[in-house]
Parts: structure tokens; sequence; C-alpha cells
């Protein structure tokens, strides 16, 4: 077994133990591999071990590995900022987007998403817990995007996503977690059909788990230690 397919293995035994803990089917969280600063090969590697679902935060560096890897039936996912210069190559190489948290971003990746391509599948990034440094529009002004967003054409919106600050232990995960949770909620009350909460990377996934998340975000428990943090 290769170092990349155990670590898969003991990621995917993290997921199944956190569903059962919080009593929760055992296909409710899909499991994204932040594929994020390594190369093509590892994305194979973990390929061949079963994962299909990619992410990554640059986008230039993501398209390159997008074109190298046209061959393999991957799902590709954008979980880090977008500048509007970089829209385009988004909106043609992405299956997915994490990180819509302006209307402008949502409007350039609806115009430019090509014909040919299925709808591309959104997640609005929501600032749940203030952080600072965090990207994501305000708690208080994510229904009113979320709305306009789905009903832009060529794009589905599907969910809420968050990168709360590290918190102190479980609990206080939990509480912030919760917070996203039912924020989804009410967004599905308000009639937008959401099914997808992206919250929970490689050190709190059994807290997001818990909280009700159905899709973590695991980079260097998958890949290993990278120059930049997960």
């Amino acid at each position: 077994m290769t170092t990349i397919e155990s670590q898969l293995d003991a990621v995917r035994r993290r997921i199944h133990a956190a569903t059962q803990a919080a009593g929760r089917p055992e296909d409710a969280v899909t499991l994204l591999a932040v594929s994020k600063t390594f190369a093509a090969d590892a994305v194979q590697a973990a390929f061949a071990a079963g994962q299909t679902d990619f992410g990554e935060n640059y986008i230039q560096e993501a398209v390159d590995k997008i074109t190298q890897l046209r061959h393999l039936p991957l799902v590709w996912h954008c979980i880090g900022p977008i500048q509007s210069n970089k829209t385009r190559l988004v909106a043609e190489h992405f299956d997915w987007v994490h990180t819509v948290d302006r209307l402008k971003i949502a409007q350039r990746l609806s115009e430019q998403r090509p014909a040919h391509l299925p709808p591309l599948q959104v997640c609005i990034q929501v600032n749940v817990d203030g952080g600072a440094t965090k990207s994501g529009v305000a708690p208080d002004a994510a229904l009113a995007l979320a709305q306009t967003v789905a009903s832009l054409p060529h794009m589905r919106l599907r969910g809420l996503m968050c990168i709360p600050e590290p918190a102190a232990d479980f609990v206080a995960a939990c509480a912030v977690f919760t917070r996203a949770r039912d924020l989804f909620d009410a967004f599905n009350v308000a009639g937008l059909a959401l099914d997808t909460l992206s919250m929970g990377m490689s050190a709190d996934l059994e807290a997001a788990i818990a909280s009700g998340s159905t899709l973590v975000r695991v980079g260097s428990a998958i890949f290993g230690r990278r120059a930049s943090p997960d």
C-alpha cells in the first residue's frame, strides 16, 4: 500500500467513525482531497486508491494539473479565493466552486461558463465567525447573495462553505460549525434547496461532521505536509 493510499484509508476511517458517532448515514459525507501544491502524480496516486474529488486553491497551478490529467474521470473543486481576472479559467476548467462571496464574481463565472459544459456547481462562502483575515460574505448578507446566485444561468447553487478560525477544542469547533449549519437550514426553509455544507479540514473534520458537514476538505492528512498551511 502506497503512503497516499494508506493515508487516504486512515482519513476514510476517521470519517466513517465520525458519521457513526453522529448517528448519520455512512454515505452522508463526501471526502474532498485537497491537492494544492502537490504534483499530478500525487493526484494520480490518490485516484488509483479510489479518490475522484480534488480541491485546488491556486488557479493556474490547478489548470495545469487539470489539463495534464484530463484523461481521468476527476471532479475538480476550486476552494481558493477568486480574483476577477481568474474567473474565466475557473469557469472553463472546474466543476465546482466553493468560494463565491461576491455577486460580481458569481456573475462573471456565469457569463464565462462555456455552454457545452454542465452548470458550474457553486457554494457561497460565509465568514461564519467574523474572522478578520477570512474571506466570505457576512452571515446577515448571505441569503440575499445566495438567492441572486441561484437565479444566474450556467450555474447551480449547491450550498455553503466556511473556513472558521481554529477553535480551542471540539466543543468550541462544534459551536462555530453549528452556526453554519443553522444558516444552511434557514436557507433551505427559504426555498433554496441546498444539499452541500462544505466545512471541516484535516484537524477538525470530526467536529464538522458532528455539526452536519456533508463535505470535508482534507489535504495534509492525505498528501503530507506542505509549505503553506492546510
